[in-house]
């Protein structure tokens, strides 16, 4: 049976609203060993998963984001609540950034706030950032409708069944494009980052180094 495309939008804002993040105190208070890990992630995420048997997160995911220092090692093969949290973060970077991108955004924050002494942690920065969710869902299923809209009022003078088809690719290729700058958008701040971090090291640099002309002059 043909999806009317009413109904489709209808039911991509419904999923929206049904869209969850991991709650600060729905994570364990205990630490946990590896299939207890992605059996919880698997748990909480289903939501997100495209089909049914899609796999949140898995051992040999895990594994590679400790080789690639994106997520600190475990104590006695055990994962605390910072190392999920951790996890949270690198599930929703991995589908749009190159690792390499999310070691520069992630790195320095579990750098300086996993496992901190600090009255400040990982866990303030997780709340902060998340409690944020419900506000911009809601702004995400208005720009969605306004998309929607836009692409009705495309190819108008087709036939009926290739307007259909077409005004679907006019919505996606609107979607796309939208995930793309943001991506693009990403990308810049990274790199800004990364040229801000190397003009500070070079001045640094600079500084440690002995001017010759001074000690050419004391010689003399």
């Amino acid at each position: 049976m043909k999806i009317d495309e009413k109904d489709l939008l209808n039911s991509i804002l419904d999923s929206l609203s049904r869209i969850d993040y991991i709650k600060p105190e729905e994570l364990p208070n205990i630490d946990l060993y590896m299939d207890q890990v992605t059996t919880f992630m698997d748990d909480q995420l289903s939501i997100s998963k495209r089909r049914p048997d899609d796999k949140v997160l898995t051992k040999t995911m895990i594994n590679n984001y400790a080789k690639n220092n994106l997520l600190p090692p475990p104590v006695k093969k055990k994962y605390s609540k910072e190392h999920l949290l951790a996890l949270i973060f690198i599930y929703y970077f991995k589908n749009i950034l190159s690792i390499c991108d999310i070691q520069e955004i992630l790195n320095p924050i579990t750098d300086k706030y996993f496992a901190s002494n600090l009255d400040f942690n990982l866990e303030n920065i997780y709340s902060e950032v998340f409690r944020l969710e419900k506000s911009e869902i809601l702004n995400m299923q208005k720009d969605l409708t306004r998309k929607y809209q836009t692409s009705q009022q495309t190819f108008i003078d087709l036939p009926k069944e290739e307007q259909e088809n077409l005004q679907r690719f006019s919505f996606i290729c609107m979607l796309s494009f939208d995930v793309y700058l943001k991506k693009q958008l990403i990308e810049n701040l990274i790199d800004a980052k990364l040229a801000g971090n190397n003009s500070q090291k070079m001045a640094s640099s600079k500084k440690k180094k002995p001017d010759k002309s001074e000690n050419t002059q004391k010689k003399e």
